[in-house]
C-alpha cells in the first residue's frame, strides 16, 4: 500500500517553491527565445526544447501546491484570470496565432485550479464535480498545455500525499497524452518532448517550503510571462 508523503523523508537539499519558480521561469525563456536564435529541427534547437520542456509540468505543479496553501482561492483563481487576460495578446502575436485560435498557458492553469478546487470541495455532488472538471478540461482546449495542464493540476493535488501515485500518474498523462501523440504526428522531430520528464526529481525533492517571500517572488513570475513574450517578440522583430 502506498504510503502518505512526508517531508521527513526529504534530505536537506530538496527544493523549495522559489528555486522551482526560477528553474521553470528560465526553462520557458530558454524555450522561447530559441524561435528566436535557432532554426527549428536543428539539434541546437531540439536542446533547447529538452529543457524547454520542465517548464509547463513545474508551474501546473506550483498552481496544485498553491491550490493546497492559500488562504483565498477566489483571489487566487482571478490573478490567474487577469494574467491570462494580459498576456493573451503577448502570446498570440509571438507565436502567431488569431485572436480567438489559441491562447496562454494561464488559461489552462486557471481551469486546472477550477477542476482541482471541484474535485475537493466535499460540499460538492459527485455529478457536480464530474461536470466542473469535464467543464474545465474542454474550456482549456484552446490554451497552450490545454488539458493536459488541467490533468497535471489534477494529479499533483489529489495525490499530494501519495508520492508514487503523484509521480507515477504524472508520468502515465505525459506520456499518453503528450509524448505518444506527438511522435504520432511529428515523428522523430519532437522527442524532445520527453523532457518533461525531467520534472521528476523537482516532485520528488520538493521541500514543501515557500522560500523567502517577497512581493517580487510572488509577482514576478505573472509579469514576467507576458514582459518576456513582448520582449523575444522586438528582438525577433529588430
Amino acid at each position: 500500500m502506498e504510503k502518505p508523503f512526508s517531508t521527513t523523508n526529504i534530505k536537506n537539499i530538496g527544493f523549495n517553491a522559489n528555486v522551482i519558480k526560477i528553474v521553470a521561469v528560465t526553462s520557458m525563456f530558454v524555450d522561447h527565445f530559441s524561435r528566436v536564435i535557432t532554426e527549428e529541427g536543428t539539434a541546437t534547437s531540439w536542446g533547447l526544447h529538452l529543457f524547454g520542456r520542465l517548464a509547463a509540468p513545474l508551474i501546473a505543479y506550483l498552481v496544485a501546491e498553491g491550490h493546497y496553501y492559500t488562504s483565498d482561492k477566489l483571489a487566487y483563481a482571478k490573478r490567474l484570470f487577469i494574467f491570462a487576460l494580459i498576456s493573451h495578446i503577448p502570446y498570440i502575436v509571438y507565436f502567431g496565432f488569431g485572436f480567438f485560435q489559441a491562447t496562454s498557458v494561464f488559461w489552462s492553469l486557471l481551469m486546472g485550479l477550477i477542476a482541482l478546487t471541484a474535485a475537493t470541495n466535499d460540499e460538492l455532488s459527485d455529478i457536480w464535480k464530474v461536470l466542473i472538471v469535464g467543464a474545465s478540461l474542454i474550456l482549456a482546449a484552446p490554451a497552450n498545455w490545454n488539458y493536459i495542464a488541467v490533468l497535471w493540476v489534477l494529479n499533483f493535488g489529489l495525490f499530494r500525499e501519495r508520492m508514487g501515485f503523484k509521480l507515477t500518474g504524472f508520468v502515465v498523462i505525459t506520456v499518453l497524452f503528450y509524448i505518444i501523440p506527438g511522435l504520432q504526428q511529428y515523428g522523430t522531430e519532437v522527442t524532445y518532448r520527453f523532457g518533461s520528464l525531467l520534472a521528476l526529481p523537482f516532485f520528488y525533492y520538493y521541500n514543501r517550503k515557500p522560500g523567502k517571500r517577497t512581493w517580487f517572488t510572488k509577482w514576478a513570475f505573472y509579469w514576467f510571462y507576458p514582459l518576456h513574450l513582448i520582449f523575444l517578440y522586438a528582438l525577433k522583430m529588430f
